[in-house]
Formats: structure tokens, C-alpha cells, sequence
């Protein structure tokens, strides 16, 4: 297994097997790796030569108030896992290597980055922005393997790549889910096993909003309003947000147009641990009776 801490060396790796014409393709990870991170690292492997993971706990994206403390890690298995699933090398560099001393440049995101999420948490996006651009120049990837879980930092990377003229393809691998429906991340650990039968009403709040689409709900505001009414039948959950949106940018009509795709996004604290889940879902050409 190769783990490189080093810029300077993934740099001088990236660069080694580009001149041998390798496809390069990269998997960003803050560690903590579950079914979820290697569906992605798979399809990075399906889709390039050489594919290089990365595990970092980035401390730009986490408020004073929030988790970075407490994030999981456990580099030696996390590394472990990836390379099990298809992983090249590992690169795992240190706060100072990507933070040194005296550092003060960070990327600002726009409008996409502002809502939802980024309202609730306004310096994440700008802390994500910032990482994903620090390790794309590290790795030098043609490609980059996201998860739809992550669905608002998808489309944030994926305007930071436009807005930057970076020559990266993104790809986005679908969300691995619990068998109660509850979405994969390293953050479900910290659910008691109680939260953890509880956590299912998220998955069932998606599910309720896409019901009533398919059967002709078109009203944004009505569809926020079922999912939040399921949520709610949860006394142990509390609502960051639950809302419907275009899924190409995020903006919110108030109805939405036959042939127009649309994301449910929810946002929820269960106990000391919040989770994040989202459901695409496309409004039907036409309606029939």
C-alpha cells in the first residue's frame, strides 16, 4: 500500500504517469470510508489507469461549533479499503502541508453555494471550494468521482471546474443506503442504535414528496410541505431544511414545469449528529388521467 503525505511527491507521481498516458482519475475522502466511498473508488477504477484517493479532514469546512474534532479517522484502514477497491495510492497529507503557515487564500463560491447548505452553513462550501482546488492541482486528475449524497457540493464543484476552465470530467456515483434507507456516511457512527431506527423517516419523507410528484404535484411549496410533515412525525428530529428545487442550479420556482428534474433535499440533526439526504426526481411530460 503507498501512501504519499507529500504535494510535492503526488505532484511528481501525477506527472510520472500522465507521460506514460494514463488516464488519471481522482476519489476526495475525509476518511472514514463505508460501501459508499468505494462504489465511488470502483467506478473511478472502471473509468481511468491510475486512480488516486485522498484523506484529509479539512478544518475549512467545519465551524468552531461543529465536528472536526470528533470527525473518524483511521488512515491505515481507511487505506486498507480503498486499495481493496481499486485505489492506486493513497495521498494523505497533514494540516500544515495544505495549511501552512501564513496561509490565506480561499475561494469564494457564488450563488449556488448560498442557499440551502450554504445558508445553514455559510463558510462550508467556500472550505470545500478551496480543498477540492488545492488537491486538483496536487493530483492532476482527468476525472473526479463524487456521490449524489453530497448532491449541492456536486454541483459546486462541478461550477468551480466551469468557472476555473479546469479540464476535469466530474462523475457522480448514486448513494448507498442502510437497509432502513438511511444514507451512507461516516457520520452515522455516532447514532445510537436507537437514532438509528429513527433516522428511516428521512429516507420515507423522500419517498412520500416523490409519490405525490409522480402522481402530479407540481407545487413546490406542497411538496416541501409533505416532506416536512413526515419528518415531523419524528419528535427526535430537528429540520436544518426540506426542499425542492431545480437540480441543475438549485433555484426554487413556485411550480415546477412539466420535463424539468428536480432534487428533494433534506437536512436534519437526530440527536448530536446531522444528516443530509437527497432524491432526483423528474416532472412528468404529461399528466395522465
Amino acid at each position: 500500500m503507498k501512501i504519499i503525505k507529500n504535494v510535492g511527491d503526488i505532484k511528481h507521481l501525477s506527472n510520472e504517469k500522465r507521460a506514460e498516458g494514463k488516464k488519471i482519475a481522482f476519489v476526495p475522502t475525509m476518511g472514514g470510508l463505508h460501501l459508499g466511498h468505494l462504489s465511488l473508488i470502483k467506478i473511478a477504477r472502471e473509468n481511468a489507469d491510475f486512480v488516486i484517493v485522498s484523506i484529509f479532514v479539512n478544518p475549512a469546512q467545519f465551524a468552531p461549533h461543529e465536528d472536526f474534532d470528533t470527525y473518524p479517522r483511521n488512515l491505515e484502514a481507511d487505506s486498507e479499503m480503498a486499495v481493496s477497491s481499486g485505489a492506486d495510492v493513497i495521498y494523505a497529507p497533514n494540516i500544515k502541508e495544505m495549511y501552512p503557515l501564513g496561509y490565506s487564500t480561499y475561494i469564494s463560491v457564488g450563488k449556488i453555494g448560498e442557499v440551502f447548505d450554504g445558508e445553514i452553513r455559510p463558510h462550508f462550501f467556500g472550505g470545500v471550494a478551496t480543498i477540492c482546488t488545492k488537491l486538483f492541482i496536487a493530483t492532476r486528475p482527468d476525472l473526479v468521482v463524487f456521490g449524489q449524497k453530497d448532491f449541492q457540493q456536486t454541483l459546486v464543484i462541478k461550477r468551480l471546474v466551469k468557472d476555473l476552465n479546469l479540464d476535469i470530467e466530474i462523475l457522480t456515483g448514486s448513494t448507498k443506503r442502510e437497509s432502513n434507507g438511511l444514507a451512507m456516511s461516516s457520520r452515522n457512527k455516532k447514532l445510537s442504535a436507537e437514532e438509528k431506527d429513527q433516522s428511516s423517516i428521512v429516507f420515507l419523507a423522500l419517498e412520500e414528496a416523490k409519490k405525490a410528484i409522480e402522481a402530479g404535484e407540481r407545487r413546490r411549496k406542497i411538496i416541501n410541505a409533505i416532506m416536512h410533515k413526515t419528518l415531523r412525525e419524528e419528535t427526535n428530529i430537528r429540520i436544518d431544511y426540506a426542499s425542492s428545487a431545480l437540480s441543475d442550479n438549485l433555484e426554487t420556482p413556485e411550480e415546477f414545469l412539466a420535463g424539468e428534474e428536480i432534487v428533494l433535499l433534506i437536512a436534519v440533526h437526530l440527536g448530536k449528529t446531522r444528516i443530509i439526504d437527497n432524491a432526483l426526481v423528474k416532472i412528468a411530460s404529461s399528466l395522465a388521467f
